[in-house]
């Protein structure tokens, strides 16, 4: 079998040699072409496929993230004219990792790293302007971490400090956000951005910022115009806990008699959030004097045994004078008594004043934010199940003294008031069972098998291409180029007894082996003459 695999390639080769240049140029460019196509469709198939690692790059960042990228090793492309940096989708994650580590991408936005490269002999004018670039840079940086934020402008107006009261102006601040498309920013998101600007700023007034979108819409003056028109956030998901609140008691205390999933409850609350202060003063009656506390208490006494009746001459001027009785008035802080008597004697007099203090109550009171004005409660009950005797389930409506039972339950898990207004609505009637299934996600939208179809697909793909070209192109091609010329009648017969010739001289060696064999072993080459006899019978 060698010697005869051995002749056939010889006579390939014979073959080859009578070829002419054309053909043997045209042989060895096919198979060139053959071997690079399989090389390419292999590194194809090697090729890891490329995602987007960063977009929308500065040159500052996209140059620094290159430079970390070539230090760490990790292959990349350029893609949307050096906007877009491609990584193999199996290390973005990992890369975009490591980049923040190093604290890349920084942004175009500059912050206080401005204030690290003063220079000696710095100007103070240039220093304020370096210290409100950076300023607004780092206001810039903190907005653009918001999830709706997609960018963000900073500007900031700080005038010049001056020693006159009268002369120094208030900081204004302009603040631009893009938006990430779909998105939106709430009241109490805008509130938040003017807050941060105006506590990152001194004396900088909540009422001297601010706000627009990319569309030039003005969100500082809606969110500062409905300030006082609705509730503000906090309001709002106080409400939402004082619904929840209730509903969870009435949900409670109903589940235990109802069973679980047989009972829902909804609760609208109006809460009053007017901040109130009252303050009163009220008087009452004065007490007697007795149980009077006195505040002040003055007394004079005038007089004398041997005075003589003097004055001018007439009846009137020589009687002595009579006994004055003041008025018992109240003024405004206390109650007062004056009394005038005169002493034994009959010369001089003596005056005593009282004053007592009044019956007053100042009172001053905070009435409570939130306070609850008005309930409205709705309540369904499922029907009630029982078990028949023969284990057949039957649905029957609740009596009405379990109504009663459950109405009574509710009014006192929410606090009913009747004065205020609340108002309770419990109603019985059959829920539909409502079973929710999660659909299984279907083979072809899992994304795994997304990958893996696509990575077979590309693999097919790749085999089909090379198998078309292989046999399809290059496998006819070589066949009509390896194909020699027809020989000469001649060079035939010639060709066809040197064959003879190489045949004769292989019989005439197995002949010879033959021979050998039976000098040296004449008992195998009986066994063998025998068994070609025995097969012959």
């Amino acid at each position: 079998m060698a010697v005869a695999s051995q002749q056939s390639l010889i006579a390939r080769l014979r073959e080859l040699n009578r070829l002419s240049s054309g053909q043997k140029l045209g042989l060895m460019l096919g198979l060139a072409a053959a071997i690079a196509l399989i090389t390419g469709a292999w590194i194809w198939s090697q090729t890891p496929d490329y995602r987007v690692l960063y977009s929308n790059l500065s040159d500052r960042d996209g140059g620094a993230i290159i430079n970390s990228l070539q230090q760490m090793n990790v292959p990349y492309k350029m893609a949307e004219g050096g906007g877009a940096i491609l990584v193999a989708a199996s290390q973005v994650y990992d890369v975009r990792l490591r980049l923040a580590s190093q604290g890349l991408p920084k942004g175009s936005v500059v912050g206080f790293e401005l204030m690290e490269a003063q220079k000696l002999g710095t100007s103070q004018f240039l220093e304020q302007v370096n210290y409100q670039r950076g300023l607004e840079g780092e206001l810039t940086r903190s907005i653009q971490s918001l999830s709706a934020v997609q960018g963000a402008r900073v500007h900031l107006a700080i005038p010049r400090a001056s020693v006159f009261t009268r002369e120094q102006q208030k900081p204004s601040a302009s603040v631009l956000v893009s938006l990430h498309p779909g998105r939106e920013l709430d009241k109490g998101q805008v509130s938040g951005i003017i807050h941060l600007v105006s506590s990152s700023v001194p004396n900088l007034p909540i009422k001297n910022v601010t706000v627009i979108d990319q569309n030039g819409n003005l969100l500082s003056a809606s969110s500062e115009g409905k300030e006082n028109a609705g509730l503000d956030p906090s309001q709002l998901e106080y409400l939402r806990q004082v619904e929840q609140s209730f509903v969870k008691r009435i949900e409670n205390i109903l589940s235990p008699i109802t069973g679980i999933d047989n009972v829902r409850a909804q609760v609208a609350a109006e809460l009053d959030f007017s901040q109130t202060e009252q303050t009163a003063e009220t008087f009452k009656p004065n007490p007697t004097p007795p149980l009077a506390a006195i505040r002040s208490q003055q007394s004079s006494e005038s007089g004398g045994a041997g005075q003589v009746a003097g004055g001018v001459p007439g009846a009137l001027s020589n009687q002595p004078p009579g006994a004055a009785i003041a008025p018992v008035t109240a003024p405004a802080a206390a109650t007062a008594a004056a009394v005038t008597a005169q002493p034994p004697g009959g010369s001089g007099y003596r005056e005593s004043t009282v004053n007592y203090e009044l019956d007053k109550t100042i009172q001053h009171v905070k009435l409570p934010v939130g306070g609850v004005k008005r309930l409205s409660v709705a309540v369904v009950v499922n029907f009630k199940k029982t078990v028949e005797k023969d284990g057949k389930i039957s649905v029957k409506p609740l009596s009405a003294a379990e109504m009663a039972q459950i109405s009574n339950l509710v009014k006192e898990a929410m606090g009913y008031r009747q004065q205020r207004g609340d108002t309770l609505n419990v109603v019985n009637a059959p829920f539909n069972a409502v079973v929710e299934t999660v659909p299984a996600v279907p083979l072809w939208k899992d994304p795994g098998m997304i990958a893996l179809a696509k990575e077979i697909a590309k693999n097919l793909l790749i085999a089909a291409v090379v198998f078309f070209l292989v046999f399809g192109v290059l496998r006819p091609l070589l066949k009509e180029l390896s194909t020699p010329p027809p020989r000469p009648a001649v060079q035939a017969e010639a060709e066809g007894v040197s064959g003879a010739r190489p045949a004769r001289a292989g019989y005439e060696e197995q002949l010879t082996v033959a021979k050998q064999m039976a000098k040296q072993e004449p008992k195998i080459v009986a066994g063998v003459v025998k068994e070609w006899i025995g097969g012959n019978e």
